[in-house]
């Protein structure tokens, strides 16, 4: 066959344990997406063990002029990290790259291979007695290297920032197999462009993440976790800006979910109690981070809902009673998007807009989609700390759910980014652009933007082999 030596080759580079092909092994887990609304065909499936490895897979492909897709825990949501349908592509598997390298707790710094799962690096710095602020709902199964390669985001954003705040530096193979050592560490380094932030966020089609430098902080005295039922989102906005004033750096958590997207949670996970389920359109859960202890933080975020009661931000709240609570809270609110898959296929959009224009962009879009689509449901929540909204469209009550996709998938999309565009906002806050967005980028991008991303593009991977087709298309 054409891939034969290509094969033997990266056999000897990896072993042949680890270099996978439909022949031998069912390539569901690497060749479908997470949402399984799409399902590639991939040359092979390579499985590295480290960066020398990753850098003579990088090497053998190039020989071949075969392109590679770099994968890591394939959790990822806008068809960035599967291979297309031409059976050509090599997909480059980072999930043996998992070794924790150094904790240094002196300099708050954790040394991670790109294939440690997120709630392993987590575990690592809280045995340290330090925090890793970085939270999402696929933290048992994302890997370090997919957060960074997406500049993921997750529930602490609001005070921490995105993946790429919380990183130091890289260890990257570029497009040529050469290995980027960036894992100084430091905090301070004036020296030239900063490649660092270019990898991160890049989608895995500049170069190909090996490992990362995380900056980490101390662990908080205590951490308490309030719900609060809100009238409106201009509530959930005035209530954002209370807090910040009263707690200031100790803010650490500000999600907003509609009562349908809790709606479905209850339907499809009735063993998750949602708290003042019926009390408002909207809930609001909030998360204090306190450097003093749990009396000070629970008197502080208690005199905060009183005032939030007394001046209409919230009509009811509840603060939970222990860590057990707090869990159940955060459990509810990241149960919604695996209610919204129970429910069936649904239109997804990761959106951000500035926090003081999210009541005025919810108000209009909602409308035009109900004058456009009839009977569609939105389930609208997300990190309203940040700007950052899952505004979601489930089929109407009842409907065939593949039909009504095929049918209104790109008038939605179309109807929604316009309205993000209006706002002054961006069609993708945390996800990427992937394979599912590359085509409508140029419609939403500044074309000068876009003219210089190509252009480093075509810097660092003239053969275009790192991720074709994905983030510009």
């Amino acid at each position: 066959m054409a891939h034969d030596a290509l094969l033997n080759d990266l056999r000897a580079a990896v072993g042949a344990a680890h270099v996978l092909t439909a022949g031998d092994t069912d390539l569901t887990p690497w060749e479908q997406d997470w949402r399984r609304r799409h399902r590639g065909r991939a040359l092979a499936v390579v499985r590295p063990a480290s960066t020398a490895e990753v850098a003579a897979v990088v090497r053998l492909c190039g020989q071949h002029g075969v392109a590679i897709v770099p994968q890591g825990g394939n959790t990822g949501l806008v068809l960035g990290g599967v291979p297309d349908g031409s059976g050509t592509q090599v997909v480059l598997s980072t999930t043996r790259l998992q070794r924790i390298r150094a904790l240094d707790a002196a300099n708050l710094t954790l040394t991670v291979e790109a294939g440690c799962i997120l709630q392993t690096a987590q575990q690592a710095a809280a045995e340290a007695g330090l925090w890793l602020p970085l939270s999402l709902a696929a933290e048992g199964s994302c890997t370090i290297g997919g957060n960074l390669a997406t500049n993921a985001g997750g529930t602490q954003v609001l005070r921490f920032g995105n993946a790429r705040d919380l990183c130091l530096g890289l260890e990257v193979v570029t497009a040529d197999g050469r290995v980027w050592d960036g894992l100084g560490g430091l905090r301070k380094d004036n020296t030239g462009y900063d490649l660092r932030h270019l990898f991160i966020g890049s989608e895995g089609t500049l170069g190909i993440i090996t490992a990362a430098v995380l900056k980490l902080v101390p662990q908080p005295a205590a951490q308490l976790t309030a719900w609060a039922a809100v009238p409106s989102l201009d509530a959930a906005v005035a209530l954002l800006g209370l807090a910040q004033r009263r707690l200031g750096p100790g803010l650490t958590g500000f999600e907003a979910m509609n009562r349908l997207a809790l709606q479905l949670v209850q339907r499809h996970f009735p063993q998750l109690s949602v708290p003042l389920a019926d009390a408002a359109p909207y809930a609001v859960l909030l998360e204090l981070s306190d450097d003093e202890g749990e009396a000070h933080a629970r008197a502080r975020l208690e005199a905060l809902l009183g005032d939030a009661l007394q001046n209409g931000c919230a009509a009811d709240a509840v603060v939970a009673a222990n860590l057990a609570q707090a869990r159940t809270l955060w459990h509810i609110r990241e149960s919604i998007p695996l209610a919204q898959a129970e429910e069936g296929l649904n239109v997804k959009h990761d959106i951000s807009v500035p926090v003081s224009r999210i009541p005025a962009f919810c108000a209009q879009a909602e409308a035009a989609l109900a004058q456009t689509v009839p009977g569609a449901r939105l389930v609208n929540f997300g990190h309203l700390g940040d700007g950052n909204l899952h505004f979601n469209v489930q089929c109407p009550d009842g409907a065939d759910a593949a039909a009504f996709l095929r049918a209104h998938e790109a008038r939605i999309n179309a109807l929604v980014y316009d309205h993000v565009q209006r706002h002054g906002g961006s069609i993708s806050a945390e996800h990427g652009i992937g394979g599912l967005k590359a085509a409508l980028l140029p419609r939403y991008k500044d074309p000068v933007a876009l003219a210089l991303m190509r252009s480093i593009k075509q810097a660092l991977d003239p053969h275009g082999r790192f991720n074709p087709g994905r983030l510009l298309a």
